[in-house]
């Protein structure tokens, strides 16, 4: 069975919103990388030095990383020698299937959700990446399914932070614990989880200061958030996700290696990826981090806060090809 076959039977039974939504956030990553990858191969169409070099300029504009484009591109030289491919156009389905097992990695496993009582996640990350955003997509999100939530502003350094949550606490329908700009955050954090543990709700979602992890007082600030939420709730938090922003490319790699799993990092959360033709961040994510993707933004509305999915993705990233061998069979 072809590749592309597999592919479209192993995402079977995904709902159609879901496939829509990664195909539509990934438009722009498809134009930069997949399709120049196709001109690639119909202009070329021998394989030689020239050819190795066009697809590594390609994969590193993407964003895939030069770490895993070296990888990759020594990965196909063997494959070429092994099967012997003199034509570029074989050299397709071994690149995507490539970048597909790199993109799957460990099957993602999640969010790590408390098995009995009050889960505590903790959003990480530099200004302006999106995370007040991401906690109000995800309050949205714990919301349909029925789960109750809280959100904790814990960013007071930054103006205009707390009306930001406020904000989406009103446009989703759930409270917002605060004290006033320049607090403690940590004093915040304490006072969130009395009140969530008062009214027993499911998802306490907390935002943090903008920081980092150079930034010393910051991240002393960071582990006191963390000492008072382990004082109150002795398993919490289950998850430290750190937001990124895609459109950033290897910046956004940068931020995660800075951060790392130093402070106490259990996942990322990629936004703007529909924004961005440098889709190809999250291939190098997935290969030169031991962090999970958990969440991709792929537009503005609620929903748009997608569980990263590495069948979806690579699905999305190949759309046209798969459609063309359907046509072709």
């Amino acid at each position: 069975m072809s590749f592309f076959k597999r592919l479209k039977e192993s995402i079977a039974g995904k709902t159609e919103a879901v496939t829509t939504a990664f195909k539509e956030g990934l438009a722009k990553t498809r134009t930069a990388f997949v399709e120049k990858v196709e001109e690639l191969i119909t202009r070329r169409k021998k394989i030689d030095e020239e050819f190795y070099e066009e697809l590594e300029e390609i994969l590193i504009g993407a964003d895939v990383g030069v770490t895993t484009v070296m990888e990759l591109i020594e990965e196909l030289r063997k494959e070429v020698k092994k099967q012997k491919i003199e034509d570029a156009s074989d050299l397709q389905p071994i690149l995507s299937e490539k970048l597909s097992s790199l993109l799957r990695g460990e099957e993602n496993p999640g969010l790590n959700m408390s098995p009995s009582g009050m889960t505590v996640i903790l959003f990480v990350g530099v200004n302006g990446v999106g995370k007040t955003t991401t906690i109000g997509k995800l309050a949205h999100r714990f919301k349909s399914e029925g789960k109750s939530v809280l959100l904790a502003a814990g960013d007071t350094f930054r103006a205009g932070a707390i009306e930001q949550l406020e904000v989406w606490g009103q446009r989703v329908g759930v409270d917002v614990i605060k004290q006033q700009s320049g607090s403690d955050p940590a004093a915040v954090m304490f006072d969130a989880v009395q009140a969530a543990k008062q009214r027993g709700v499911d998802v306490l979602l907390c935002d943090t200061a903008g920081r980092l992890q150079n930034k010393t007082n910051l991240m002393e600030e960071l582990n006191k958030i963390f000492r008072v939420i382990r004082r109150e709730v002795p398993d919490a938090p289950h998850e430290v996700l750190l937001v990124l922003d895609a459109t950033t490319g290897q910046n956004a790699l940068s931020q995660a290696k800075l951060f790392g799993e130093k402070s106490g990092v259990t996942g990322l959360v990629l936004t703007k990826l529909d924004g961005t033709a440098k889709g190809g961040i999250v291939i190098a994510i997935r290969n030169e981090l031991n962090l999970p993707v958990k969440f991709v933004g792929l537009g503005e509305k609620m929903s748009d806060l997608q569980a990263f999915d590495a069948e979806q993705f690579v699905h999305a990233l190949f759309a046209g090809l798969v459609q063309k061998e359907e046509e072709e069979v």
